[in-house]
């Protein structure tokens, strides 16, 4: 997290001010930059965009439950809570009905 915050500040301040003001090395700094990307950072956003494609086939309408069973049965090995925590990170939420369940009979909202 320091070190993303060094490089969306590096153009406004040099990186050692800003280094010595995280408490980090820049050294450090400089290796992160290098550094490639964990496996499971790939695999979250291959697991991201299947989320959002199963998410919009279905007009925003499916939650974690359902994304979650329909990425299960097309053979992904994923655990809810994972979907559930790439859904909260990226602001993907299922849209609520506009009908309201009264007596068990659906009406709509309007007076």
């Amino acid at each position: 997290m320091r070190f993303q915050i060094i490089e969306d500040c590096q153009h406004d301040y040099p990186v050692r001010v800003l280094c010595s003001a995280l408490g980090v090395s820049p050294s450090g700094y400089y290796a992160w930059r290098q550094r490639p990307e964990s496996n499971r950072a790939v695999a979250n956003q291959h697991l991201l965009a299947d989320i959002r494609r199963i998410h919009d086939h279905h007009r925003g309408r499916y939650g974690v439950p359902r994304i979650h069973a329909t990425l299960r049965a097309e053979g992904h090995a994923v655990s809810r809570g994972r979907v559930e925590r790439l859904m909260h990170r990226h602001g993907i939420k299922a849209k609520k009905s506009n009908r309201v369940r009264k007596n068990g009979a659906l009406r709509p909202l309007s007076p």
